[in-house]
């Protein structure tokens, strides 16, 4: 007896001709054709992106949940000419990301606001009891993970022709950690040191040496994660 196969889910809302038409925003200089584009094609499609993003990742539970939604959508329209479709990335997938990310910031700056604890009055019970746990929540660590996903994608954009020697190889260390992530396992800053040094085959020191290089790029990638740049 031949099992069912489950329909694949189509994405009817943002399709090839959306990305064409995200592509020829980006390329033309007419204020008029950016103005048409946008508000016949790109407007509606963001507009549900949005919405059916704030459902799916619970951030209803947000407070002025209708307002942020409305100003992501104007934000969204803002940032389109940032769109860069030489890097390899399709447009929904680019703009879905970093909606998600607009939100995590609206989170945490409301986690900070109450001294980094959520209102959950509006969650459902059910809800609160599968995600929650004592010491920290499923969001937070919901956020941590987009945060190392995003600053592991932003390595992958490092200009190697500045890397030589040995924080060419600790930098190739570093990528091999992220791609195996789920199949190791690091308990503390000593561990990871001890990861990098057997890549690498170098010592302690020439490792941190070379890690010491790279803190200006994190420094910058979590100031502009903060900021909501990312």
């Amino acid at each position: 007896m031949k099992t069912k196969r489950r329909k694949k889910k189509v994405n009817h809302y943002f399709t090839k001709e959306h990305e064409n038409a995200i592509l020829e925003y980006c390329e033309t200089d007419c204020a008029r054709r950016k103005t048409e584009i946008y508000v016949t094609m790109l407007q509606p499609a963001f507009s549900e992106m949005v919405d059916k993003i704030v459902f799916t990742y619970k951030f209803t539970t947000l407070p002025n949940i209708d307002i942020l939604r409305d100003e992501c959508k104007v934000w969204l329209m803002t940032i389109l000419d940032k769109f860069q479709p030489d890097r390899g990335h399709k447009a929904f997938s680019y703009f879905s990301v970093i909606t998600k990310n607009w939100f995590i910031h609206k989170v945490k700056k409301q986690q900070r606001k109450n001294q980094r604890e959520l209102v959950f009055d509006k969650v459902p019970k059910a809800y609160e009891e599968e995600y929650l746990s004592t010491d920290e929540s499923w969001l937070t660590d919901k956020i941590q993970e987009e945060f190392w996903n995003s600053f592991y994608e932003s390595m992958k954009g490092w200009d190697l022709e500045e890397l030589k020697g040995n924080d060419e190889r600790v930098y190739k260390a570093i990528m091999v950690l992220f791609e195996s992530k789920d199949d190791i396992e690091i308990f503390n800053k000593k561990a990871i040191y001890l990861y990098l040094r057997e890549i690498t085959g170098l010592n302690t020191k020439q490792v941190v040496n070379s890690l010491n290089k790279f803190r200006n790029y994190y420094k910058e990638f979590k100031e502009d994660w903060e900021n909501g740049d990312i």
